[in-house]
C-alpha cells in the first residue's frame, strides 16, 4: 500500500485526504517513481477547485501535481531509458503528491546530484511553460521584454532565461520581490495604476512583447506598451482572447524532455536559481495549496512525500 493525497469533491483544500491505496503498476512503455517531491502549481488548487472540469475532467476521487521528482522503482515492458534505482525528474501521469506516481519516461531526465530533490521536483511545469512562451514571443537578443508577475513561478523561470538569452527584462512585481527581481537581471517595477508611465519611464518606446502570467487586468496596458495585441502573451487572462493576443495554456505532464535538459544545464552552471520557500509533508499539502492561492510567493513550494 501507499499514500497518496485525494479529494472525493471538489472544493477547497479542507476536501483533501491523506489515504492509503495500492500503488500503481508500471505498464508498457511507462516507469514507477518513488517519489521524493512534487511541485505545487497554481493548476493544482484551479483542478481542486473545479475551475477546470471543463477541460480536465476527472473520475472523482482524484488526486493532485503532475510536477515530479524521484527513484525509478520499476520499469515497464519495453521501456530502454531508464532502469530501477535511476533518480529523474520531469511530468507525471498519475497525481504526484504520493510516495509512487506513474511516469512516460519522454517526459524524465536524469537528476544530476547538484540538483537537490526539492528543486527537481519543481522544474516541469513552469521550466518547460516559461521555455516555450519565449519561443512563442520570438523574443531574440537586444528586445525588451514586459513580465508580469515576474516574481511567480513561471515568472521566474521566464525572467533569467530570457536574461541569459541576451534580452532586457522589465518585471512587475510586490516591492517585496524587487531585490530578488534585481539579483536575476530584471528591472523591477510595481504592479497597479499607473503602470504604463512605470514602464516608459524605464523604456520611453515601451517593450517589443509581454509575458502575462498575473491576470489582474493588465491587458490593456500591455497592449498599450507593445504597440498592438500581436506579442502579447498571456497564461490566464482567457477572457481577453478577443483582444487578439496570444494565449497559452500548457497540460500537466506534457513532455518536453529537451527542455528539461537545457534547464538542468542552466541550474548546474548557475545561470538558473530556483528559489524554494517552504517544503511540507505529505499530510499538509492543503497548507501548501492554501498558500500557493494567496499569491506573492517568495520561491515554490514542494510538497515531499517520501
Amino acid at each position: 500500500m501507499s499514500l497518496t493525497v485525494q479529494f472525493s469533491e471538489y472544493g477547497t483544500p479542507d476536501v483533501l485526504r491523506v489515504v492509503d491505496v495500492p500503488p500503481p503498476t508500471a505498464g508498457p512503455g511507462q516507469v514507477r517513481l518513488a517519489v521524493r517531491a512534487a511541485g505545487v502549481n497554481p493548476i493544482d488548487w484551479k483542478i481542486l477547485h473545479g475551475d477546470m472540469r471543463q477541460v480536465m475532467p476527472l473520475d472523482l476521487p482524484g488526486g493532485l501535481g503532475s510536477d515530479v521528482a524521484g527513484v525509478v522503482d520499476q520499469v515497464g515492458e519495453g521501456v530502454t531509458a531508464f532502469r530501477v534505482g535511476d533518480e529523474v525528474l520531469g511530468g507525471s501521469l498519475t497525481p504526484s503528491y504520493a510516495q509512487f506516481a506513474l511516469a512516460d519516461p519522454a517526459a524524465l531526465v536524469a537528476r544530476p546530484a547538484a540538483v537537490p530533490w526539492e528543486v527537481a521536483g519543481t522544474l516541469a511545469g513552469p521550466g518547460i511553460t516559461a521555455w516555450a512562451v519565449l519561443d512563442k514571443l520570438r523574443v531574440a537578443r537586444g528586445e525588451t521584454l514586459l513580465v508580469h508577475a515576474a516574481a511567480g513561478g513561471v515568472g521566474t523561470f521566464a525572467v533569467q532565461l530570457a536574461v541569459d538569452r541576451g534580452v532586457r527584462v522589465i518585471g512587475t512585481a510586490s516591492e517585496a520581490n524587487h531585490d530578488r527581481l534585481r539579483a536575476f537581471g530584471a528591472e523591477p517595477v510595481t504592479y497597479g495604476p499607473g503602470l504604463v508611465d512605470r514602464v516608459r519611464a524605464l523604456s520611453p518606446q515601451g517593450v517589443d512583447a509581454v509575458l502575462d502570467a498575473s491576470g489582474r487586468g493588465e491587458i490593456p496596458d500591455s497592449i498599450e506598451l507593445a504597440g498592438g495585441p500581436e506579442r502579447v502573451l498571456s497564461l490566464v487572462a482567457f477572457d481577453a482572447a478577443g483582444s487578439g493576443i496570444q494565449l497559452h495554456q500548457t497540460e500537466p505532464g506534457a513532455g518536453g524532455a529537451r527542455v528539461l535538459r537545457d534547464v538542468v544545464a542552466l541550474i548546474e552552471a548557475g545561470r538558473l536559481s530556483v528559489p524554494i520557500q517552504r517544503t511540507y509533508p505529505l499530510g499538509e499539502a492543503a497548507d501548501a495549496l492554501e498558500v500557493s492561492k494567496s499569491g506573492h510567493l517568495g520561491g515554490r513550494l514542494v510538497v515531499l512525500p517520501g
